[in-house]
């Protein structure tokens, strides 16, 4: 296998192709071959010359200039090509023009001058030789097949001839190289330009949405009075807040994972699967478009949901929503000049396959564009596009195991296909199976408190928890759910936000409050509803509930809900984190107060570094470890790498076994890979997630034994 590998990379390193090189070997082998044959037949008269051969290099060199002017032309075949024209031009027609004329010494400059020029144009040594070496046989092959009794004398020197053609060789793989660094250069550039335009246009979109949400945001708030109190807002007005906050955080969302996708497509880095899960293509594609930032109301009526038969599908949820949003939003951009246009979302179950389908009756896309509508950097009327939005969502059904087409008819309609494999159910037990083998004991004994006004919605949940040895009781609103909390320890509370007495909402402040008894007041509480996400997750965090659910509740979003919330009430709880101390070492300003606001709630004394310098003089001079370090990658001066490798192996002994996590803005693996090899425990992408964070500082607090002193 590792000759495989070898081989095709030294075919990849050897088909560099630069715009220079096309050029060039269009002249050689087109005006060069052709002007040649009448040189030599009509003024030197030599005794050998053939026009049919002549022309072959000079079609052969047609099929470079259309490949300059027609970039598609021979696809991914273009290399194959580019080898077969090299050998027969250079080392073929040559050296068989050089038999023919019995070695006379004008051929054995030819020949020189075609070694050079073969190792210019193949800067790698296997493939060279591999060409070169094909190039001599087939010309003696035919040499022996056209002139079999003709016997070669020649009086040239054949040890005299190979140190020239040896230093030939070394010249031009000198020259290869300087070509090859002139080619990378040029490609790095023009990528990074690519890059920058794609990040800048992209990004456009999150960051109106984010500056438009704090002009709403703005609007509600009330005018500060100095002499009199504020005047209180209503609650429309708060609703109207909500809204405003949820799609600010959407628009953040959507931004990161631009950014990610720009990268990782740029990079061509694979997408990672291990936390595809199983889950219902109805439910997931609706809150995809509950969560749309629609311009307007008006907007929002153009699309329409059509859900034929729903059917699960194993994906990531941020990536599936972000391959429909690119789409709505492409859709969306080419309807605007045509008012009654709309778009719609087909959701069917199929035989061998289940589809979901996104139609737009806009202008459609131009047969010729179809076939390269996903490839990367095209785009197809949109003026200021990038190009990598399709090609990218092309990658990421690929990852689902499934795939996305194009179908439209120009002046009618556009429609995309994504197509998923059918899953089967042996497959879905063996998931579900699996999810329980795997929670059964943390599920074990625990007591859940399910409120909700709807009994129907009870039952389910109740069902779908059966097979789980878990206490269960009912409520059938806020109030109830108070009193039951009072009287009895709960592990988790499945909270419904809208209910009559008293709602979600108020329960679970009432609860957080510590009035229903300090016991319960940092029990987690997931809650669910039929209302619009958006809103309700941003409500859902702000009263303290640990997790978001929407209706109807989907089997294994509860189960994995429910095992995080018990996961993290084993760490998170105030207690756990209660005297603390960490060393936050980061050079940004925001992210520190950002992450400082965050890690005080749960009583964690926090220690500021601005950078690694500082961070290993705090360090030294405290003479004790913390209990964990935060330490931001990069860093003017001393970065987190370099700070990592220190306290690692130059500070006294209490300071090496320091937990410490990276904070990355960067989602290379490579780079990963040396922050963990520079003795990093773990990582964090930023913005770092508070929840994610939380659970990494409970996982790695967990492994002391003591609780060290603190480096105050």
């Amino acid at each position: 296998m590792k000759i495989v590998e070898k081989m095709q990379a030294s075919f990849q390193e050897g088909s560099q192709i630069s715009q220079f090189n096309m050029i060039a070997a269009a002249i050689i082998g087109g005006t060069g071959h052709f002007l040649l044959y009448f040189v030599y037949k009509y003024f030197f008269q030599h005794n050998w010359e053939n026009l049919p051969f002549r022309l072959v290099a000079v079609v052969l060199s047609i099929g470079v200039l259309l490949r300059l002017r027609h970039p598609d032309f021979l696809g991914k075949y273009f290399l194959y090509y580019w080898h077969v024209m090299l050998i027969y031009m250079l080392p073929f027609i040559i050296t068989l023009f050089a038999l023919k004329n019995n070695f006379e010494q004008p051929w054995l400059y030819w020949e020189i001058f075609m070694i050079f020029v073969l190792m210019s144009f193949v800067p790698n040594m296997f493939m060279f030789l591999f060409d070169l070496l094909s190039g001599l046989a087939a010309a003696y092959a035919v040499f022996l097949i056209s002139s079999p009794n003709t016997e070669i004398i020649s009086t040239f020197s054949v040890a005299e001839y190979s140190i020239v053609a040896v230093f030939s060789i070394v010249a031009g793989y000198v020259f290869s190289l300087s070509n090859i660094r002139g080619i990378v250069a040029q490609e790095k550039n023009t990528a990074l330009q690519m890059l920058a335009a794609s990040i800048a246009h992209e990004m456009r979109n999150p960051l109106g949405q984010v500056k438009f949400s704090f002009e709403k945001i703005l609007q509600e708030l009330p005018i500060e009075h100095q002499e009199k109190m504020v005047e209180q807002i209503s609650a429309d007005a708060l609703d109207r807040v909500y809204l405003s906050v949820a799609q600010g955080q959407m628009a953040v969302n959507r931004g990161g994972q631009i950014i990610n996708m720009l990268l990782n497509e740029t990079k061509n880095k694979s997408i990672d699967q291990s936390n595809f899960s199983y889950c219902s293509c109805q439910s997931i594609t609706r809150k995809a478009l509950d969560e749309y930032g629609y311009e307007s109301d008006e907007e929002r009526r153009k699309l329409t949901l059509d859900v034929r038969e729903d059917f699960f599908i194993r994906v990531d949820e941020t990536l599936y929503i972000f391959v429909l949003f690119n789409l709505i939003i492409n859709a969306f951009y080419f309807i605007k000049p045509y008012p009654d246009a709309r778009i719609t979302i087909r959701i069917e179950k199929g035989a061998s396959r289940n589809r979901v389908y996104v139609r737009d009756t806009g202008p459609g896309i131009p047969s010729e564009n179809l076939d390269k509508l996903f490839d990367a950097f095209f785009t197809s009327g949109k003026k200021g596009g990038t190009g990598l939005g399709l090609a990218y969502c092309k990658r990421v059904m690929h990852a689902f195991q499934g795939d996305i087409v194009c179908d439209s008819v120009e002046g009618e309609y556009t429609e995309f296909m994504l197509t998923f494999q059918k899953e089967e159910a042996h497959k879905l037990n063996e998931y579900r199976d699996a999810m329980i083998s795997e929670y059964k004991t943390l599920f074990n004994k625990k007591r859940l408190l399910i409120v909700d006004d709807e009994i129907a919605d009870r039952q389910k949940i109740v069902g779908q928890l059966k097979p789980f040895n878990v206490s269960i009781s009912e409520a059938e609103n806020g109030q109830q759910a108070i009193d039951q909390l009072q009287k009895k320890r709960y592990d988790v509370v499945l909270m419904n936000l809208n209910m009559p007495i008293m709602n979600g909402y108020e329960a679970t402040e009432f609860i957080r409050s510590g009035r229903a008894g300090e016991s319960a007041s940092n029990i987690p509480i997931i809650g669910f509803t039929s209302a619009p996400p958006y809103i309700a997750r941003a409500k859902s965090e702000k009263v303290g509930m640990q997790g978001f659910i929407a209706k109807p509740v989907e089997e294994f979003e509860l189960i994995t809900n429910i095992a995080t919330a018990l996961k993290a009430a084993s760490i998170n709880g105030h207690a756990a984190f209660a005297g603390l101390t960490i060393l936050l070492v980061d050079d940004a300003t925001v992210i520190r107060l950002s992450l400082k606001g965050v890690l005080e709630k749960l009583q964690i004394n926090i220690v500021e570094a601005v950078n690694g310098t500082r961070a290993i003089e705090h360090l030294k001079n405290n003479g004790h470890s913390c209990d964990l370090i935060l330490m931001d990658f990069q860093m003017p001066g001393l970065d987190g790498l370099e700070t990592t490798r220190i306290i690692r192996n130059d500070l006294e002994s209490h300071h090496k076994n320091i937990p410490i996590i990276g904070l990355s803005g960067e989602s290379d693996e490579r780079e990963i890979a040396k922050a963990l090899h520079a003795g990093m425990n773990d990582y964090l992408y930023k913005p770092v997630d508070n929840y994610l964070l939380i659970n990494k500082i409970g996982r790695w607090v967990n492994t002391k034994q003591t609780v060290q002193s603190k480096c105050l």
